[in-house]
C-alpha cells in the first residue's frame, strides 16, 4: 500500500491522477492538501510514502511586476514543503516541473530537446520551476527520493487549453494549410500511469513523459473535422499564408512550428502510454469560441 499526498487541491493534473490512482485502493491511498494560506502545515506528513507537488502558478502572459510571487510559489513554496515533507518521513517526492525550463523557438524554426539539451528558460516563470528543480536536487539523500517530471502540453478532458481552440476551428474552418509539424504532448491518463509506475518503483531522477506519438496540427485539424462531419480543404496552397502571418502574429508560431522531446528520452523499462494520440482526442470537450 502506498500512501500519497497531493499538494495542490482541485487542480486539473492532481484531480486526474487521483482518480487514476484510486481505481486500485488495495495498493493506493491518496489524499489531496491545499497549499493556499499554508493549508498543507495541517496535515499529517508522517502518515505518507509519497507527496506528488502539483501546485504552482500557470502560465498566463506574466507581468513583470508578478515574477516575486512567481519565485515566491512556483520556487520557494516548492522547496518549503519538500523540506517539510522530509523532515516528517516522506521517502519520495514527485514535482511537476514542465518542459518550460528548456528554450522554447517564438519563430516557425521551432525547437527540440535531446537529453544533452540544457535548460534556457525564455522567462521568469520556466526559471522559476528551474529554480525550483535545483533546490529539490539538493535535498534528495537515500532516505528521500525526489523525481522531477518535466511534461511537455498536458492535455485531457476539462482541460481549458490549445487543443479545444483548434477543435473548434476545426469545426468551423473551410480550408487549412498542409504544414505539417512534430509537437510532444501528454494526455492526462498516460501521464497519471507513468506517475503510478514511478511511485511503485520507488525511483528518483528527471523524467520526461510524453505519448508515443508526436502530435501534428495539420492531423488533429483533420481528426477533429471528421469526428464531426465537417469537409476542410487541407492544401499546401495556403502554406504563404503560415509563413507569411508568422512574422506578424505570435499565434501562428505557437500552432505550426516543431516542439518535441526526441523519443529516446521518453522511452521507459514499464509501458505508461496506454492511450493513443488518436484515442485521445475523442471526447474532447470542444471550445464553443476561440478566445
Amino acid at each position: 500500500m502506498k500512501r500519497i499526498l497531493i499538494t495542490g487541491a482541485n487542480s486539473f493534473v492532481g484531480t486526474n491522477i487521483e482518480k487514476w490512482l484510486i481505481r486500485e485502493p488495495e495498493q493506493f491511498q491518496v489524499d489531496t492538501v491545499d497549499t493556499m494560506n499554508e493549508a498543507w502545515k495541517k496535515a499529517d506528513f508522517t502518515k505518507y510514502d509519497v507527496v506528488f507537488h502539483v501546485a504552482g502558478i500557470a502560465h498566463v502572459n506574466p507581468k513583470l511586476e508578478m515574477a516575486p510571487l512567481y519565485y515566491k510559489v512556483n520556487r520557494d513554496l516548492t522547496i518549503e514543503i519538500a523540506n517539510w515533507a522530509k523532515e516528517h518521513g516522506v521517502k519520495q517526492f514527485i514535482y511537476m516541473s514542465s518542459k518550460i525550463v528548456y528554450h522554447a523557438s517564438k519563430s516557425l524554426k521551432g525547437d527540440w530537446v535531446r537529453k544533452d539539451t540544457k535548460p534556457d528558460p525564455n522567462d521568469f516563470y520556466g526559471d522559476s520551476k528551474l529554480q525550483a528543480e535545483k533546490g529539490l536536487k539538493g535535498l534528495q539523500c537515500n532516505t528521500f527520493k525526489v523525481a522531477i517530471i518535466r511534461p511537455p502540453m498536458i492535455y485531457g478532458p476539462g482541460n481549458k487549453g490549445n487543443l479545444p481552440r483548434l477543435g473548434w476551428l476545426a469545426q468551423k474552418t473551410p480550408v487549412f494549410p498542409a504544414w505539417h509539424n512534430k509537437r510532444s504532448m501528454l494526455h492526462v491518463v498516460n501521464l497519471a500511469e507513468f506517475v503510478k509506475q514511478i511511485t511503485v518503483r520507488e525511483m528518483s531522477g528527471t523524467f520526461f513523459p510524453q505519448n508515443a506519438e508526436y502530435a501534428d496540427t495539420v492531423e488533429i485539424v483533420r481528426l477533429f473535422a471528421k469526428e464531426h462531419g465537417h469537409k476542410v480543404w487541407i492544401s499546401r496552397l495556403f502554406n504563404p499564408l503560415v509563413w507569411l502571418g508568422a512574422k506578424f502574429l505570435p499565434a501562428i508560431p505557437k500552432m505550426f512550428s516543431d516542439s518535441y522531446y526526441v523519443q529516446e528520452m521518453s522511452k521507459m523499462d514499464f509501458d505508461y502510454q496506454v492511450i493513443s494520440f488518436e484515442e485521445s482526442l475523442k471526447g474532447l470537450e470542444i471550445r464553443k469560441t476561440m478566445h
